[in-house]
């Protein structure tokens, strides 16, 4: 069974942790690989029964914070959280994540309009964005469909993207938080899984703060160099509750670099 699976991992990642990992010293009486429980759940905050019912399977509702607090605890890769992550979707743990909402026609032929500009619902999915916008995004538009949260705290080049990447994360977390305590659903979903896969990264984040919609983001592109670019996020009229989301130069050196990402768009068309 995929509680059994959970449990499984989180018991040999226990047994594969040193204790010199979490402070702790090695000492020569110890009988058992790895960790104590009693050890681990003073660590993650949790009881030992709790940890116990855990790594046996029995217990099936196992919170997002809590893992991500073991992940934290085992110092688990990326990948290993990824994992982690998945065991409690195959287990049933996570609500289904509604489909996002179609963007309007109207909004498209406005963004063919725009030069550096996109589409974001609640959950801070892309829902769609303009010709000129992936010259610019480059990899954060990876991902069906790309989410913005998603690249910041889980995608390793975001880091060198955004060289403000902490106030960039901040934003980010707000906004799914926001989201999710207005009960969207994906917003909700997407707070457990960057619990479980960015761990105190995102968990670490202050919580209440209500995201920011409009200021200058500084971004790194690897061909044009670093961008200073003015973000204007303007909700959409309608009950579909998307955000139109338009980047334009805060100054002539971006004006000039964002100039040529837009003749090398416009030639790439042509060719």
């Amino acid at each position: 069974m995929a509680d059994s699976a959970l449990g499984r991992f989180l018991r040999a990642r226990r047994e594969a942790t040193g204790p010199e990992r979490v402070g702790l010293p090695a000492g020569a009486r110890r009988r058992t690989p790895g960790l104590r429980r009693g050890e681990v759940a003073e660590l993650a905050g949790i009881s030992v029964e709790y940890l116990i019912r855990l790594e046996r399977g029995s217990d099936r509702q196992p919170s997002a914070a809590v893992l991500g607090a073991l992940a934290d605890v085992f110092g688990l890769l990326p990948e290993e959280r990824a994992h982690l992550h998945r065991l409690v979707k195959v287990g049933g743990n996570c609500p289904h994540v509604p489909v996002p909402k179609p963007v309007r026609p109207t909004l498209l032929a406005l963004l063919d309009r725009l030069d550096f500009a996109f589409v974001v619902d609640p959950a801070l999915d892309v829902l769609a964005w303009s010709s000129g916008f992936p010259a610019l995004a480059g990899p954060l538009l990876d991902g069906d469909p790309p989410n913005l949260a998603r690249f910041v705290f889980t995608d390793p080049r975001a880091r060198a993207v955004f060289p403000d990447w902490e106030r960039v994360a901040d934003d980010r977390a707000a906004a799914v938080r926001a989201a999710a305590d207005l009960l969207d659903h994906a917003a909700a979903s997407l707070v457990e899984e960057l619990t479980i896969v960015a761990g105190r990264e995102f968990t670490g984040r202050v919580g209440g703060a209500l995201p920011r919609w409009t200021g200058v983001e500084r971004w790194v592109h690897p061909e044009v160099g670093e961008l200073r670019l003015a973000v204007e996020g303007l909700v959409v009229a309608g009950g579909d509750e998307h955000r139109l989301v338009v980047l334009l130069p805060d100054d002539d050196v971006t004006a000039k670099a964002l100039l040529t990402l837009e003749r090398d768009v416009e030639d790439r068309s042509r060719g």
